[in-house]
């Protein structure tokens, strides 16, 4: 049995942990099996407790992008943890890595620390309906934001993966201020604000999808987003947790020449440790206490581990010329590779890709929004998902989700995974 030590850890972990799994896309429920417990990770590959090895396309789901365990980011950990995990109190590296992300970032002034993609998002549409004195805002159908009360509506990502996109547990009344609309769909948008005048405070996007698989913008989907926002004084919120960084030192904001009013990070400003943050220009950023009437706060915002690992990977990534060619070469290839050998064994199939995120739908049409990404064929996905493995790739367990590219995938990881491609056999 391939899994032994995982099956029976996971046995052992559902006695005492609701479905053995601290986030629910971990339990392999959408493609079946038994979920692989790792035990440990460095540079391109992962460890089972089994002792089976896999090139890792996950990356944390997206932090490690310099791969994991990296010894300049290992060490800085080390020396920073001889001196305190937590102080509850400021820290002059708090300031060192805003100071470094405001000054790389555009239309940001100041950022606020958190400690996860969920708290960032959560509280920049609080301090956008601060801001605005409005309480309604638009989200996306398959965007996911985080597991706060207003964004479970018709989510994407985990929550799609049940099949269950309204979570029990959300109030009517919360719900009624989370307005939905289609990916890539400005003319509904602007139905929804004819429909609703003077009250909606902001939309939030992922400005390239990651949770219904990775989606892109079409015909000036952002450009329009923010003509629509202007016009009718609502803002615009880019959640950047997984393109910030990512896709280059200004993220999905500078790739696409749009200027968001509100910005939110996680996973890669972290190096891999628990992390979030929120940004914006300082009319706005002043409006959060303790200098404006906006609450938020939090115990282990700004943790020292925290910062150290994510300032010395955004250092390093800021430092090496370059990085984002490289790994979006390495995407690229892997891109056009898969696509021609499931070309040549008829395989039906979509991918997507910008920069180092990238998705295989097998689908005979394109993929622009959460209901063609849910067309797609799954059950051919969860085959695909359970031969890769066997093949020691390790890809996200599910067919709503994207691959994260690391620098630490190099030719010989490109051809390990081609070859798994290889073999797959679909019939």
């Amino acid at each position: 049995m391939l899994y032994q030590r995982s099956s029976a850890l996971f046995d052992e972990a559902q006695r005492y942990i609701p479905g053995g799994v601290n986030s629910p896309v971990r339990a392999f429920k959408s493609v079946g099996g038994v979920p692989v417990f790792m035990k440990s990770a460095k540079g391109a590959y992962l460890t089972d407790a089994d002792d089976r090895t896999y090139v890792d396309y996950i990356n944390s789901w997206g932090p490690a992008i310099v791969g994991h365990t990296h010894p300049v980011v290992l060490e800085a950990i080390q020396k920073q943890a001889e001196n305190g995990f937590s102080f509850g109190t400021p820290t002059e590296l708090e300031t060192e890595i805003a100071k470094l992300i405001t000054d790389v970032v555009p239309n940001i002034d100041k950022i606020r620390m958190v400690s996860s993609g969920t708290e960032a998002c959560m509280s920049a549409i609080r301090l956008a309906r601060g801001y605005t004195g409005r309480d309604k805002f638009i989200k996306f159908e398959g965007c996911y934001h985080g597991h706060s009360d207003s964004f479970l509506i018709q989510a994407g990502s985990g929550a799609a993966t049940f099949g269950d996109p309204n979570s029990p547990g959300v109030t009517k009344g919360t719900a009624k201020d989370t307005l939905l609309a289609r990916y890539n769909d400005a003319e509904q948008v602007e139905e929804i604000f004819r429909n609703n005048p003077g009250e909606i405070a902001a939309v939030i996007v992922e400005p390239i999808a990651g949770n219904m698989g990775c989606v892109l913008p079409e015909n000036n989907f952002h450009q329009k987003l923010r003509q629509i926002c202007d016009a009718n004084g609502a803002l615009l919120i880019f959640d950047e947790v997984m393109t910030g960084f990512r896709l280059g030192m200004g993220g999905a904001q500078e790739a696409l020449q749009i200027d968001p009013d509100i910005v939110c990070f996680g996973k890669v400003i972290g190096g891999g440790m628990p992390v979030g943050g929120f940004a914006a220009r300082n009319e706005i950023m002043d409006h959060l206490s303790p200098l404006g009437r906006v609450y938020q706060a939090g115990t282990l915002s700004g943790n020292p581990l925290a910062m150290r690992a994510g300032l010395t990977t955004l250092q390093l990534i800021k430092d090496d010329a370059d990085f984002f060619n490289r790994i979006n070469q390495t995407a690229k290839t892997l891109d056009y590779e898969i696509g021609k050998i499931l070309n040549e064994k008829g395989i039906v199939h979509k991918i997507n890709r910008y920069g180092s995120m990238m998705s295989i739908f097998f689908h005979t049409n394109k993929v622009s929004n959460f209901n063609e990404s849910a067309d797609a064929n799954h059950a051919l996905f969860n085959t695909f998902f359970h031969h890769m493995l066997a093949e020691g790739i390790y890809l996200a367990p599910s067919g709503f989700e994207t691959w994260f590219i690391s620098d630490a995938i190099k030719d010989a990881e490109i051809d390990k995974t081609l070859e798994a491609v290889r073999k797959f056999n679909f019939a």
